[in-house]
């Protein structure tokens, strides 16, 4: 994975000792970013995994999706970090950068999504749980694509909140957690998570276009 500094999701754990010597760790151990993206790619898969079997098979794989999901994160930091600051970037790092992100964001937030309505006893509400998984999906897609046709527009890369990438998994951990510890609860929980999710990323989307726009409207008055 490789992309311009001015293209680098701002985060603040990428300063700390440990993500770095975690970084120089795993360049040195020869693996490189682009297997670092795809790994993120697996902890995504594997925790959708668990959020849809948890309702039929136990809550601990509610657990263990909590537990996946940040590795997924966790890996994301990584790979810039073995590429940029390891000198491990290659000329395909771009597509490895953005590519198993997206798949991740859709496995993630469809699994939880349809999950709420796997819950047995969840109620009618959980079983709309599948649709807002489904657009918090495509709400996601749709802010990295805002974010990409700005930069193709020559705009600095908005990775603005209030639910970029972080926040939208950071929803759908807690939402795991509370599900492992309110089983019983699990499907109404899971269905609120995604619509806030939806919402959020929504709102995200919008403010984007927006300073977007501000952005060319300035560039075509100068």
């Amino acid at each position: 994975m490789t992309q311009p500094l001015g293209n680098r999701r701002p985060i603040r754990v990428r300063s700390t000792a440990a993500a770095r010597m975690a970084a120089t760790a795993l360049a040195g151990a020869g693996v490189s970013a682009n297997a670092i993206s795809v790994a993120s790619l697996v902890f995504a898969g594997l925790a959708a995994l668990c959020l849809l079997l948890a309702p039929l098979v136990g809550s601990a794989l509610y657990l263990l999706a909590a537990i996946f999901v940040p590795l997924r994160l966790v890996a994301n930091l990584l790979d810039g970090m073995v590429a940029v600051e390891n000198g491990k970037a290659s000329a395909t790092g771009p597509l490895f950068n953005e590519v198993p992100d997206r798949i991740a964001d859709v496995l993630v937030l469809a699994a939880a999504g349809h999950a709420a309505g796997l819950v047995p006893g969840s109620g009618s509400v959980a079983q709309w749980g599948a649709l807002f998984g489904w657009l918090a999906a495509v709400l996601a897609l749709f802010t990295a694509y805002v974010r990409e046709l700005g930069r193709a527009l020559g705009a600095p890369a908005d990775f603005s909140g209030p639910f970029a990438k972080q926040q939208r998994m950071w929803a759908i951990i807690a939402a795991a957690l509370l599900a492992f510890i309110l089983p019983n609860w699990a499907g109404v929980i899971l269905f609120l998570a995604v619509a806030v999710v939806a919402g959020g990323t929504g709102y995200t989307a919008y403010r984007r276009l927006e300073r977007l726009v501000r952005f060319l409207r300035a560039q075509g008055a100068s």
